[in-house]
């Protein structure tokens, strides 16, 4: 990349400057305004019309960053939140990357903990150049100026941003701008609605989806019947004879159909006759996998975490336990599919995608296109959802874009889009998982010992996301390792597997299985030991922060007593640096199942930037949560198809289905940490522990819809 060729006087009276960095040309191209433009840094830009634009470098598929990123600098700013905008950043990594992975990219819940201090600051800056401006337009002292809701006062002396904005453009930009206090916070702790609701509500806001193009086609694909397989041979007569069907192409990825619409495209693609190579699929089913992970399971594999000498506290135990349970592939099943659209021009292309990783995606369909990376503009979308399904290491979903276009000549725009079947039985999975755990307590029912191995694939080993000089993969064991609890003896264990399935972090990562495995097999224990729940895991906890959120979610519910025919479960998780307990009051369906009346929740996750976000993410991670814990389940059959193709038979939790939810959160003056995620992993333990309490049976094999569950109560999901 190239930087612009300009003075700091002239750079800052223009289109501003970023704290500590020259605007590379490209950064500076998208950024660059219709008119004068106050952009005291790459993230916050004041109109004469007095607007605020918040440049937001993460993606928005509905778990709030655009709110709460914009609530940062409004704060800073003293801005009134009406007069608030944002947009979306370029793909530009000198500017916008995640500071927690050094390329730009949304997940593993650091949106607002990476942002945190970069968009105080840029707030903060802007706040002191307007000031600066207003003391230097009414020759007043600068410590005189007040600030609040939009509007700069001396006095009688009154003006807007906007008013301010082209002054403020030639003033200094302050290295390190004073910050505001905690108890001088206005919109930072409060609950503003979100910014986006008002054009998603109303259908304003663009996703992929509506983006429409001059002459553009639209693109599915037919993917192979099993992982690994390649295309041998296509007849695409019938296809072609399709009305509105304009080509078939083979790239690496499967057969692809060309359409003026979705509706031609989708038909010609149910007429294609295509002759498969499976000779390097992974054609095993699912069972014959478990089998060769239970087989495994038994080994102690690398060891990943290890306090006292667990084998021999295990030996010397008044009673043990032991359990082995199985996590199954699972979809991710946004709302909206994964889709694209690439439009080829002159040194490069357009492309127009929710991209969870934007550099990367982005740099994925230049290589495809053989076009260089500045010549690509990337126009950000809102995405509909993702759970983790949308940041693949290897940017598949833009590479095949990228390969539809190159398919067809590189010529014309071409939205290249999954349809719900391609999406389900697509890959990139939560991964098959299976723990194999013992424990032991003493002769006063004191827990002495407890032993794990996880046996499953790692989706991060051979990645830009492993360090290979480290020994395991801590995506599979996280929450067993660093737990928030004090064992005694405690041993971790790992044994990676492999197969030709495609797998993939998923919310919440390996805190989805582990979490799952702790709190269930410590309730266990605790009831083997004839101790109080609550009071067990209060004993165990390391962390005051810990303590806290359990005694909180205790207060909230009232303790775990629960009426005639129902009972109630506990469960308390860490991750992503926040702390999360709920309690779960179920009864028992008529399906043999539990049905979940109630979850309380209370959570620390640092400074609460806006509690209507955080409780909406609660209370969306228990519903997604739990919905796979009760019914959802991936398997392939034998020659390794997917038996799942959409919400007929990969079951997703119904509107009324879903418990109602009280969330607590935890004043806390910690910097912010995770909450798009930490919501999900204690919800399915907690139900798991309630029904245990309720009818005495151990779910170890989830879903809880499994056959298996199932058999002894004669019930059917």
């Amino acid at each position: 990349m190239t930087a612009l060729a300009t003075d700091r006087r002239q750079f800052l009276a223009g289109s501003g400057l970023v704290l500590g960095l020259v605007l590379p040309m490209r950064g500076a191209k998208a950024m660059a305004p219709a008119g004068p433009t106050f952009a005291p840094n790459a993230f916050v830009r004041v109109l004469p019309d007095n607007t605020v634009s918040v440049v937001i470098k993460h993606v928005e598929f509905g778990q709030g960053p655009a709110t709460g990123l914009t609530t940062i600098v409004a704060d800073e700013m003293d801005a009134d939140w009406a007069q608030m905008r944002i947009e979306f950043a370029p793909a530009n990594d000198p500017l916008y990357k995640n500071l927690a992975f050094g390329t730009m990219g949304t997940g593993g819940s650091t949106a607002m903990a990476n942002s945190w201090m970069q968009m105080r600051n840029a707030g903060a800056a802007a706040r002191a150049m307007l000031v600066a401006a207003a003391a230097k337009t009414w020759g007043v002292p600068a410590s005189e100026i007040k600030v609040a809701k939009g509007v700069v006062s001396h006095g009688a002396k009154k003006a807007s941003f906007g008013d301010l904005a082209a002054t403020a453009a030639t003033m200094p930009v302050p290295d390190k701008p004073v910050l505001k206090t905690p108890e001088q916070w206005t919109l930072i702790g409060t609950d503003i609605p979100k910014i986006d609701s008002l054009i998603k509500s109303t259908g304003a806001a663009q996703f992929t989806m509506d983006v429409k193009r001059p002459n553009m086609l639209v693109s599915v694909i037919q993917h192979p019947p099993a992982f690994g397989g390649k295309v041998k041979s296509v007849d695409d007569k019938a296809a072609l004879a399709v009305p509105g069907v304009v080509a078939v192409k083979a790239i690496p990825q499967g057969v692809v159909v060309y359409g003026k619409d979705t509706y031609a495209a989708m038909k010609g693609r149910a007429a294609l006759n295509v002759d498969w190579d499976l000779s390097q699929a992974e054609t095993r089913s699912s069972e014959a996998m478990l089998r060769d992970y239970l087989a495994q399971a038994g080994n102690p594999g690398t060891q990943c975490e290890a306090n006292g000498d667990a084998a021999k506290a295990l030996a010397g135990a008044a009673k043990t336990i032991e359990a082995t349970y199985v996590f199954p592939f699972l979809a991710h099943a946004p709302m909206e599919p994964m889709d694209a659209v690439i439009e080829p021009k002159a040194g490069g292309a357009d492309f127009w995608c929710g991209s969870q990783f934007q550099v990367g995606d982005t740099r994925a369909v230049a290589g495809v296109l053989g076009v260089p990376f500045e010549g690509m503009t990337l126009h950000e979308q809102y995405a509909g959802g993702s759970f983790g399904r949308r940041a693949t290491p290897d940017m598949g979903h833009a590479v095949e874009s990228a390969q539809a276009v190159k398919a067809l000549g590189g010529t014309q725009a071409v939205k290249h889009m999954w349809t719900r079947e391609n999406d389900i039985t697509g890959g990139r999975y939560r991964p098959l998982m299976v723990h194999k755990v013992r424990g032991g307590i003493d002769a006063k029912g004191a827990i002495v010992a407890l032993d794990t191995i996880t046996t499953g694939q790692s989706f991060m080993i051979g990645t830009m996301f492993f360090d290979a000089k480290e020994p395991f993969d801590d995506a599979m064991v996280e929450g067993l390792t660093k737990s928030a609890y004090g064992f005694p003896n405690l041993r971790v264990g790992v044994n990676v597997m492999k197969n030709g399935v495609p797998t993939l972090w998923w919310r919440s990562v390996g805190n989805t299985h582990t979490a799952y495995v702790m709190e269930t097999f410590l309730d266990r224990l605790i009831e083997l030991g004839k101790q109080d729940p609550i009071q067990a895991r209060l004993g165990l906890m390391k962390e005051e922060r810990a303590k806290t959120v359990l005694k909180r979610v205790a207060e909230l519910a009232g303790g775990l007593g629960a009426k005639s025919g129902r009972a109630r479960g506990v469960a308390f998780h860490k991750s992503f640096g926040s702390y999360v307990a709920q309690i779960a009051e179920v009864s028992a369906g008529s399906d043999g199942l539990p049905k979940v009346h109630k979850i309380w929740a209370a959570i620390d996750c640092g400074v609460p930037i806006n509690p209507n976000v955080m409780r909406a993410q609660v209370e969306g991670g228990i519903g997604y949560g739990l919905g796979h814990a009760l019914y959802a389940d991936i398997t392939l059959g034998e020659g390794g198809a997917v038996q799942q193709s959409n919400f007929d038979t990969y079951r997703s939790l119904r509107i009324g289905e879903m418990p109602d939810v009280e969330v607590a959160i935890v004043k806390s003056t910690a910097d912010p940490t995770g909450i798009g995620e930490p919501g999900l992993p204690p919800a399915a333990p907690a139900v798991a522990n309630a029904w245990r309490r309720l009818t005495g049976k151990v779910v170890e094999r989830l879903p809880f819809a499994h056959p298996s569950n199932l058999a002894a109560s004669g019930g059917k999901a």
